[in-house]
């Protein structure tokens, strides 16, 4: 997997990596970029070049790790990213799929001695984890981690406490739920909304498997070296 950098041209690498359109959405990049670098783009959106390749490179590489992301700069860019990938997961992800879902249910007629109820009900399991797992980032992880960032000297008591970011109980959820569908499932089916429903799920689940990447290796760095700031201003 190559890195890319500031004069990579953001076409080819659309070309090569379509999954980054999420990505780019993210940052209000939209398609249609024509064959201008990564830097130019960047500028005209007044997006830090820089963050935008750290997270670009975390998202596609596998051994991957950002350099200087300990810049205090990236604490309010890492936020706004990983709040639009939230709303992205909330508001089009997990109602396409469920939507998707009790179509396929309904028209799967479950009375067919398929067992498609079942796995809708582990699918509400895992969607119930992720809002959870969203909602402490909109409650406690992000506010605290902006707070502590704005004034250091008023977070003693979060000094203390460990940076509580274990998202991967999803990805495993999402894993069994896949593994259900493929191994599992019986009866009879519609063909396409199953297919609909799965293809789904693979996008998702690869969607947070590489942005756990990105927390991992960008989020909790920050977070880390805030509380250690913190400890010595106190």
């Amino acid at each position: 997997m190559p890195i890319y950098t500031s004069e990579s041209k953001l076409c080819d690498i659309l070309f090569h990596e379509p999954d980054v359109i999420t990505v780019i959405n993210r940052f209000g990049i939209f398609l249609g970029v024509g064959e201008a670098s990564v830097r130019t783009i960047c500028e005209r959106h007044n997006i830090d070049t820089d963050f935008f390749l750290s997270i670009l490179n975390t998202y596609l590489n596998d051994d991957y790790f950002p350099e200087n992301v300990l810049n205090a700069k990236n604490v309010r860019l890492i936020v706004d990213y990983l709040n639009k990938t939230n709303g992205y997961y909330e508001q089009f992800q997990l109602p396409n799929i469920e939507r998707h879902f009790n179509s396929l249910v309904t028209r799967s007629h479950v009375e067919k001695n398929n067992n498609l109820s079942l796995l809708r009900k582990f699918f509400l399991e895992m969607k119930s984890e992720l809002q959870k797992n969203i909602a402490k980032d909109n409650e406690v992880r992000f506010p605290v981690l902006l707070k502590m960032h704005e004034d250091l000297s008023s977070n003693s008591a979060y000094c203390s406490r460990d940076f509580e970011d274990d998202p991967q109980p999803v990805e495993d959820k999402i894993d069994d739920l896949l593994s259900f569908f493929i191994v599992h499932l019986r009866g009879q089916y519609d063909v396409n909304l199953c297919r609909a429903v799965v293809a789904a799920l693979f996008t998702l689940a690869k969607d947070i498997r590489q942005n756990n990447r990105i927390r991992r290796r960008i989020l909790k760095p920050l977070w880390g070296a805030l509380v250690e700031k913190n400890r010595c201003n106190g």
